[in-house]
């Protein structure tokens, strides 16, 4: 187990409140690039999947071979007003959120990366695996709100 991706993983804690740094509420819900999420809603994704990255990390750790459930993150977008919510509110749970898991897998001895859960649609995952999906997650998002800034003119 390569443990420098827990640093990697809380690394990204502040990095979805950077991205959001001086921007208006209405660019936060523009669409600079027609037919896919505001900058708004991805923030809000990454809350919600982060928070249900946590509960299925700390449910392979404390519990022998647990259930996963999947989601729709589409769904979640569409009815649980993500354009209503306070993304900087967002940005300080996925913060914190993050840096208390990581603080948990700091103290795990390497065997438990091993330890595995059942998702519904994936199969069995480890708990590495699971980390290195979420670290890779917000790299993946990060990407596209970087786009969607220098659409609204406001790259940095």
């Amino acid at each position: 187990m390569d443990r420098a991706i827990i640093d990697r993983y809380a690394a990204g804690a502040a990095l979805p409140a950077q991205s959001i740094r001086n921007l208006t509420i209405e660019e936060l819900n523009a669409f600079p690039i027609p037919g896919t999420w505001s900058i708004q809603q991805i923030i809000m994704h990454l809350m919600d999947s982060d928070l249900i990255a946590s509960d299925r990390m700390k449910r392979v750790i404390a519990e022998n071979n647990p259930t996963l459930i999947g989601y729709n993150e589409t769904d979640f977008a569409k009815n649980l007003f993500y354009d209503q919510l306070d993304a900087a509110m967002a940005c300080e749970i996925f913060r914190l959120n993050r840096l208390l898991t990581a603080n948990i897998l700091r103290r795990l001895p390497d065997s438990a990366f091993a330890r595995t859960g059942q998702h519904s649609e994936r199969g069995s995952i480890t708990l590495a695996d699971l980390l290195d999906i979420y670290t890779g997650h917000l790299d993946h998002h990060l990407k596209f709100l970087r786009d969607k800034r220098k659409a609204l003119g406001k790259a940095g």
